[in-house]
């Protein structure tokens, strides 16, 4: 899944891709929006872990990761 969380006061978002469904993400935020000195913590696919204050969190975007194609288009 790739996750796109906005943070206020920062004009780039964070984007990580994550082993978790979207419903295991979904639960992490809403128990990171439940208590406002909390934090959202998730991990991505290469280990790395990402901790937002959960009083910064502007949106979180859950999608499927795009598939990257590689190859030629052949000519018409």
């Amino acid at each position: 899944m790739e996750v796109k969380i906005g943070v206020q006061r920062t004009p780039r978002e964070i984007v990580l891709d994550s082993t978790l469904s979207p419903d295991e993400v979904e639960a992490a935020v809403r128990d990171a929006l439940k208590d406002p000195s909390g934090v959202l913590s998730l991990v991505d696919d290469k280990g790395r872990r990402v901790v937002v204050p959960s009083n910064l969190v502007a949106y979180v975007e859950i999608a499927q990761a795009d598939t990257r194609r590689v190859g030629f288009a052949v000519g018409q």
